[in-house]
């Protein structure tokens, strides 16, 4: 693609990289095989291509946002299947980060949507204040038909039928390994997974410490920005990523570190692009840093290695979360540890296309969220599965929401297959 920036506008550092971006597509069209929301919507304009010729249009002529163009920004789910198909390896990722945070900057949305945004910004990273909100909303859940705007709609049915009790394992402190150490790694423990499914952190501390992990849970982590990031709002995610660097970079320097482990896969894409966020800043180097040391917690198991177990007798739908398919491109990992320790894995019909969750995605667009949602459940139900495992707490909230099986994930199997307790998800229809 051709672009026409100037010589000062290529001095911002965002500028250079959109154009190195943009100049790699060739308008070919694959992406828009793949893109759930041209699926759904049909117009080109909620097409990666279409939003590409969008962003050109808006930096290259560094023209304030209208509420056209913003409205087909907002509708991208940022599920990254487009990177996947692209056979031109055009980055979309990174040109669709720089336009929100464009529009945040230059564009002044009505007063109940930066109200909206300002709430989920306020509460979602915070693991209390998330606790308290989901309270909130299920007390207020028996009026939800009085509700006028379906975003807050979405807010109240995003409560579970019950809020898990605080972890301690979530607390800072160190985990000691079974038997020899062979790794030290820091757990990220997240900041929505906290409050939404206290299960998850659980298993992973379990299954890496018997695999022979000294686990950290390092002082001062939190959010890892993606939350914020996806809105806009730069200086916040950038907070939360700094804290995060300093936290693990603080562990390393006490007695090193051989990964950073995350168990959610929006969070896994965001920290593995630290290094590119803080390129330009004093943080550069510790940011690569921390950024070379993320895994999938699926990754490290597999490079751990697992023992091979019998048959189990429990067929597994597998959601591929598109965070960890397309963002961090870990595909086979979580299947083939499934099938090691005796699951029968299963993967639905198209299962490149987004469940609709993606981050605050089924808050701020519920009907197309909906929609997607509808069509995961309906291949994922094709397949008759006992259960459905994935590595990414929006995707089981989201397909929980509407599913009678089961939902785990994938961690919570692993571990129970090599000794640790059944799910309680599992327990729970038993």
């Amino acid at each position: 693609m051709q672009t026409n920036f100037t010589d000062k506008q290529l001095q911002d550092p965002g500028i250079q990289r959109a154009n190195e971006i943009l100049r790699a597509c060739v308008h070919c069209g694959f992406c828009t095989a793949t893109c759930p929301t041209y699926q759904v919507l049909g117009d080109e304009l909620d097409s990666p291509r279409g939003r590409i010729y969008l962003i050109k249009d808006m930096l290259e002529n560094e023209r304030v946002p209208d509420e056209k163009t913003v409205k087909h920004i907002d509708r991208c789910l940022s599920c990254l299947a487009c990177m996947t198909t692209c056979p031109s390896g055009v980055h979309y990722m990174h040109l669709v980060d720089q336009a929100r945070a464009y529009i945040e900057d230059q564009y002044r949305r009505p007063w109940h949507d930066r109200a909206l945004r300002g709430l989920l910004a306020a509460i979602l990273p915070y693991p209390m204040r998330f606790r308290l909100a989901l309270l909130a909303a299920k007390v207020a859940r028996p009026a939800r038909r009085l509700v006028p705007d379906p975003r807050l709609r979405a807010m109240l049915d995003m409560a579970p039928k019950t809020i898990p009790p605080v972890s301690r394992n979530d607390d800072p402190q160190v985990f000691p390994a079974q038997g020899d150490r062979r790794m030290r790694v820091a757990l990220m423990t997240g900041c929505a997974q906290k409050a939404l499914n206290t299960d998850i952190n659980d298993a992973t501390i379990r299954l890496l410490t018997r695999l022979g992990c000294e686990v950290v849970i390092a002082p001062g982590q939190g959010c890892c920005g993606a939350l914020t990031h996806h809105m806009g709002k730069a200086d916040a995610a950038h907070q939360s990523a700094a804290a995060n660097i300093a936290a693990w970079q603080a562990a390393k320097a006490e007695a090193g570190l051989d990964a950073v482990v995350i168990n959610t896969s929006g969070c896994g894409t965001t920290v593995k692009d630290y290094g590119h966020i803080f390129r330009n800043d004093p943080l550069a180097e510790a940011a690569a840093e921390v950024a070379a040391l993320a895994v999938d917690v699926t990754e490290l198991v597999q490079r751990l290695g697992l023992p091979e177990g019998a048959p189990k007798g429990l067929r597994v739908g597998y959601h591929a979360a598109c965070s960890l398919q397309h963002g961090q491109k870990v595909k086979d990992a979580p299947k083939a540890l499934l099938k090691r320790v005796g699951f029968e894995v299963a993967e639905p019909a198209d299962s490149h296309l987004c469940c609709g969750s993606a981050g605050t995605y089924n808050l701020l667009q519920p009907e197309i969220s909906g929609q997607l949602k509808a069509r995961k459940l309906s291949t994922l139900a094709a397949i008759r599965p006992d259960v459905i495992a994935a590595g990414n707490i929006g995707c089981m909230m989201q397909i929980g929401s509407g599913s009678a099986v089961p939902v785990v994930h994938s961690v919570e199997l692993l571990d129970w297959a090599t000794g640790g307790p059944k799910p309680r998800a599992l327990t729970e229809i038993a």
